[in-house]
């Protein structure tokens, strides 16, 4: 299955430098149906740097799934479906519209399973986004490489929900708005606006709600619950949401930790996410 020698990418490196602008971070309000209010000099809320860094390929060098073809940075898995898995972050301080940046990405790990539905190929991505020398963000991201689904097979059982919220927020997925952060992430994968690929090649009930997006709006609603946003956020995706229904974003606090979720429609727990204060003396 893996004849290529993938684990050569393990410390492999690159970097991109952009400038945090501010028309990306009004459309990802709009996109939000939110009022545009950010202003050159503000923070960017937590995740937002997604909007940035943004790399395109030239069509010929897209893949089946709309995603670059493998080989370049990341390794040339010999697995056909891949999706972000989860991460991890610390804000060391924060990122303001208008400066410079610079992301340094590493090729941290890479490591071959077997999974329920077959072989599975997980390779980490650390991120650090620096504004001059000063580190402002540490990322780690999960990207698991997965087999395509045989045909008829049962989806995996997903876990309950917690039933133990304190607070919660409805969120009515459209074709819109998954359309509109496709765009402002530059993300090619079919899974999110070709419903006839969703279904009939990756499997999936309709169009994917994007992984990224369901975090988003979990450390959103973590830093408008706490007043602040979180010096540390983790989260991990268990089960994908579709937007053909509402879920719940949830989630309940213990003193300076946050529990947070993502509710399907079906009960099912499609992420898990914490988020960390630290306290203050």
């Amino acid at each position: 299955m893996f004849e290529v020698n993938v684990m050569s990418w393990l410390g492999r490196s690159e970097t991109i430098e952009d400038t945090l602008r501010l028309q990306p971070a009004n459309f990802m309000e709009a996109t939000l149906d939110r009022d545009i209010a950010l202003r050159h000099g503000d923070k960017l809320p937590p995740l937002w740097h997604w909007l940035y860094f943004l790399e395109a390929k030239p069509a010929s060098q897209l893949g089946r799934d709309g995603h670059p073809k493998k080989g370049g940075f990341l390794p040339p898995v010999e697995l056909p479906r891949r999706m972000w898995a989860g991460g991890r972050f610390t804000f060391h301080t924060p990122l303001r519209l208008g400066e410079a940046v610079r992301k340094v990405s590493t090729i941290r790990n890479i490591v071959h399973k077997e999974g329920r539905t077959g072989a599975l190929c997980f390779v980490t991505v650390q991120h650090e986004i620096f504004v001059g020398d000063q580190l402002a963000i540490t990322e780690e991201q999960d990207i698991v490489y997965r087999e395509d689904p045989e045909i008829n097979a049962p989806n995996p059982e997903p876990k309950c929900a917690p039933d133990d919220a304190e607070f919660f927020e409805t969120v009515s997925p459209t074709h819109v708005m998954l359309y509109r952060y496709s765009a402002l992430t530059f993300n090619g994968h079919r899974i999110h606006y070709d419903v006839d690929y969703a279904r009939n090649v990756e499997g999936y009930e309709g169009l994917v709600f994007h992984g990224p997006l369901t975090a988003t709006l979990l450390v959103d609603l973590a830093t408008r619950t706490f007043g602040r946003q979180p010096d540390q956020f983790s989260f991990k995706g268990l089960a994908p949401i579709t937007a053909n229904h509402d879920f719940l974003i949830e989630g309940r606090c213990d003193d300076n930790v946050m529990r947070l979720w993502a509710r399907r429609h079906d009960g099912a727990l499609t992420m898990q996410a914490e988020a960390v204060f630290f306290l203050i003396p």
